[in-house]
């Protein structure tokens, strides 16, 4: 029985309904006919120009387009070192923020940003995007004979050889800066391909500044240009009409002609493609400009929009960037920031209603994940084991260290509550290091300025930095260290962790070890830098073992974990190692977990161990079951230093479910050891059944 006054309110709200329907359609033609057009727009195929001053027919818009349901879209995007890689996922953010199509991103990248990118796309598993790589470094040859004064570069100059360089049954291709921002659903900007008459091929936005006017300073010589000319920040390609005109011979004579009486190009691209049209008007197609407001001091730009609904692509096409001059910069840097700390992961969705082939892997993940039950009191440590987290590697610029036999690398990870240590460190490590940070979206920008900000974490362009993007409850703390330890260029590696700072000896005292005992010589050896700790957050690091001996022995230094875990690091013999003048062996026991040196080929950290507890333990078990001898070196130490304990910590010592979950991750660990292994995996048996720790 419904309650009563509900069939009121239901007559009520069915009447309104119906009012709402005949009046749609009573009305609707006159509704789309009245609809104020934005200002600053552009006309089409001989429409009239509001403004009788406008220039380059930039200054009206023909009726809305229909956006291409499910077609694929195809965009093209130049891209080349560590910083514009970042710029290219702020744009696609963006892109796919708004996006209601598939998506073919064509990436012309050097070698650097395609192995960040080719990383982070395959980690980022978006539906219905397809990305394709061309290699810059075979275009070069092609635009290196152009001197060019654009802080792009001979990547400034590649969108020129794209009809060539793109695969040749690829007819249509938007082309886009990496410093562009989209406000709007890219396919109402690939629906203006259909206002290109059958001679136009190149679809433009008019230049916002003065620049090819040739009167902003005395002497300013620009390339020829129609009025104002174009910028080419966001281009509508017709590849195949391209062709069939002989584009690359056209702009290569161009470019010859022109640079027989100008130095050089001042915008790279833009001077040759503004060349071409000043003499081949019929060839561009001008585009609405709010498909490229330009962000430049001194620009027009705020002729283009009268509200925020105007607005479909901002350019940050100003060597200032965030800092230009414009009255409503404010505004555009909150949309830019907006998608510059977006979650990625939210725009892992599917566009329904347009079916595509999912990603590679996904079905696979997607039947894992439905065979999870929710009811399982371990459910989130078996969902953390088939979460796929965004990587990006080398978030920051990195030069990698030129090769050395016996060059050792760092590997440790963190999260944003450690951040505090990075600079602690490398004052004491003064060799290669990669880190893995787990953070989200928004602290990973909180971070690059903590790098720029810091004058010890600027200068040091050895250290490698790989941003995995937060997601799920737990600390994936081995797939972490498999990240830092895959990006490692060394031919050995340090497993550390980041509270912990290594002797200010000890990156020298590693190579001259590794070259004494000879392991490059195929020996497999894990050498055991032993653990200490302090209480004390006020601390004279020792300089020397001597001086780490005396603060031993005066109660300011303890063998790490003594108090809590002894096992963990009582097999390193602290004992033996007082006195000891030569590396000693030492035998696997339960629960050895020290910080080793091995080959960078070592084997990986178990990734079902998540959060607190067992996570090297494991590893240095893989290590024995694989025969690694295990060498305690005499001179070498780390100290641990105190801070607040984690959260997962404080969840394994107050969470039988977590102790519980944690023991099944163990009896699944030996059962992969015992197939492995076979019999020579029992010895591990007892260790595993073992309970983990005091709480």
């Amino acid at each position: 029985m419904l309650p009563r006054g509900r069939p009121r309110a239901l007559g009520a709200a069915a009447l309104l309904l119906l009012l709402l329907v005949i009046g749609f359609f009573l009305f609707r033609g006159d509704l789309d006919y009245e609809r104020p057009r934005p200002r600053g727009t552009a006309a089409f195929d001989g429409d009239p120009p509001a403004d009788p001053g406008g220039h380059n027919g930039s200054d009206c818009i023909p009726p809305r387009p229909r956006p291409p349901k499910c077609e694929l879209l195809q965009v093209a995007i130049v891209c080349a070192g560590h910083n514009s890689s970042r710029d290219v996922i702020t744009l696609v953010k963006s892109m796919l923020f708004y996006r209601k199509n598939p998506l073919h991103l064509h990436l012309v990248t050097d070698a650097v940003a395609r192995n960040i990118l080719e990383t982070l796309f395959h980690m980022w598993m978006v539906p219905a995007v397809q990305i394709s790589f061309y290699n810059a470094d075979e275009l070069k040859p092609q635009v290196s004979w152009i001197p060019n004064k654009h802080y792009s570069g001979l990547y400034g100059l590649m969108k020129l050889v794209l009809p060539s360089a793109l695969p040749p049954d690829l007819a249509r291709v938007i082309v886009l800066d990496t410093d562009v921002t989209f406000a709007s659903n890219i396919a109402e900007l690939w629906a203006l391909f259909a206002h290109f008459s059958d001679k136009q091929v190149i679809g433009l936005v008019e230049n916002q500044s003065d620049w090819y006017l040739g009167n902003l300073w005395r002497n300013h010589r620009p390339w020829p240009a129609l009025g104002r000319g174009f910028n080419t920040g966001v281009i509508l390609l017709r590849l195949d009409r391209l062709r069939q005109a002989g584009w690359e011979q056209m702009w290569k004579l161009t470019a010859t002609r022109e640079l027989l009486t100008l130095p050089a190009t001042s915008l790279a691209d833009q001077d040759i493609f503004n060349a071409i049209i000043k003499e081949h008007p019929w060839l561009v197609q001008p585009l609405p400009c709010v498909w490229n407001v330009q962000l430049s001091d001194h620009t027009l730009a705020e002729r283009c929009y009268s509200e925020a609904s105007d607005l479909k692509v901002i350019h940050w096409n100003s060597p200032k960037k965030l800092r230009v001059k414009n009255k409503h910069v404010e505004s555009f840097r909150n949309l830019y920031l907006t998608f510059l700390e977006y979650d990625g992961n939210l725009l892992r969705r599917e566009l329904f209603g347009c079916p595509r082939p999912p990603p590679p892997g996904a079905e696979q993940l997607q039947r894992a994940l439905a065979q999870l039950d929710e009811e399982d009191a371990c459910f989130e440590f078996r969902r953390q084991q088939l979460t796929v987290h965004r990587v990006h590697i080398t978030f920051l610029p990195h030069k990698p260290p030129p090769p050395q036999p016996h060059d050792v690398t760092l590997v440790a990870q963190l999260s944003m509550d450690r951040m505090q240590m990075l600079e602690a460190l490398c004052r004491h490590w003064p060799g290669p290091m990669s880190l893995a940070l787990y953070l989200t979206d928004a602290e990973a920008q909180q971070f690059l300025r903590f790098v720029e900000t810091s004058v010890v974490l600027s200068a040091r362009q050895d250290v490698a930095y790989h941003v995995v993007y937060r997601e799920g409850p737990l600390y994936p703390i081995n797939q972490l260290r498999n990240v830092a330890l895959a990006q490692a260029l060394t031919p050995y590696v340090f497993l550390s962790d980041i509270d912990f700072l290594p002797a200010y000896s000890l990156y020298d005292y590693l190579r001259a070890s590794i070259q004494q005992l000879e392991l490059g010589s195929g020996r497999k050896a894990a050498l055991v830098v032993p653990a200490f700790e302090t209480l004390h957050y006020r601390f004279s690091f020792p300089s020397s073992k001597a001086e780490l001996l005396a603060l031993l022995d005066a109660g300011s230094l303890h063998t790490f974990r003594y108090h809590e875990w002894p096992r963990g690091h009582a097999p390193t013999d602290y004992a033996r190692w007082r006195e000891a003048q030569a590396p000693y062996h030492v035998q696997w026991a339960a629960d050895y977990e020290p910080y080793v040196v091995v080959p960078r080929d070592c084997p990986r950290y178990d990734p079902r161990f998540a959060g607190f507890g067992w996570n090297k333990v494991a590893h240095v078990m893989e290590l024995d079951a694989q025969e690694y001898e295990l060498l305690v070196l005499p001179e070498a130490f780390v100290i641990h230093l105190p801070h607040a304990p984690s959260l997962d910590i404080s969840r394994f010592r107050s969470s039988p479910t977590y102790r519980d979950c944690l023991q099944a991750l163990k009896d699944e660990f030996h059962q992969d050891l015992s197939r492995r292994y076979g019999a020579a995996a029992l010895k591990y048996l007892t260790a595993l059944q073992q309970p983990r720790g005091p709480t």
